[in-house]
C-alpha cells in the first residue's frame, strides 16, 4: 500500500463541479492499494500516517503529528500511484482492481477514523473522476510504503 502525504493549509475534492470533501490545516493523503495489499498493509500505513511529525511546535520544525494537534485529513484513493511504464504508456496492472480495492480503501478509512478521530477524517469519492485542489503547506510532501511481507522481503534481498 502506497501513500503520498502532503501537509496542506488547506484541500477539498469535487466532482463534477460539486465539493465532496474538504478540510483545513492538516494533512491530505492520496492512497494507491496494490494487487497484494491486506489488512497488515492498512494497519502500518493507518499507524504511520498518525505518527508523522511533519509540523512544526514552538517554531521548531518536525515535531508535531496530525493528531498531536487534532488536524484534518483528506484522503483521496488513487489507483494510478501503483503503475509502471511500457513506452511511453503508464501499465495500472499492479493496482487492485474495482471492489477489492474499494473493501480495503474503506477499512483503511474505517481504521483511521478509529485510530483518532471520526470527524476529522474526510474523503473523496472512489473511483470517481475528481478534481482535488491542495494548498500544500511548505510544500512537505512525504511518500510511504507498507514493507513487504518477510517471506517476500527475504526472496528480494537473495
Amino acid at each position: 500500500m502506497r501513500a503520498v502525504i502532503q501537509r496542506v493549509k488547506a484541500a477539498k475534492v469535487m466532482v463534477l463541479d460539486e465539493l465532496v470533501s474538504s478540510v483545513g490545516p492538516g494533512l491530505c493523503v492520496l492512497v494507491g492499494i496494490k494487487t497484494s495489499d491486506t489488512i497488515t498493509d492498512v494497519e502500518y500505513l493507518v499507524r504511520k500516517i498518525l505518527a508523522l511529525r511533519l509540523f512544526e511546535d514552538e517554531g521548531k520544525r518536525w515535531q508535531k503529528s496530525v493528531k498531536d494537534l487534532q488536524l484534518e485529513i483528506l484522503c483521496v484513493s488513487q489507483f494510478t500511484l501503483y503503475h509502471r511504464l511500457k513506452g511511453n504508456k503508464p501499465d495500472f496492472s499492479a493496482a487492485m482492481k474495482g471492489e477489492d480495492a474499494n473493501q480495503l480503501y474503506n477499512l483503511f478509512l474505517d481504521r483511521l477514523r478509529q485510530s483518532y478521530d471520526d470527524s476529522k477524517i474526510k474523503d473523496g469519492k472512489f473511483g470517481a473522476y475528481m478534481q482535488v485542489h491542495i494548498e500544500n503547506d511548505g510544500p512537505v510532501t512525504i511518500e510511504l510504503e507498507s514493507p513487504l511481507p518477510k517471506h517476500i522481503e527475504e526472496c528480494v534481498d537473495k
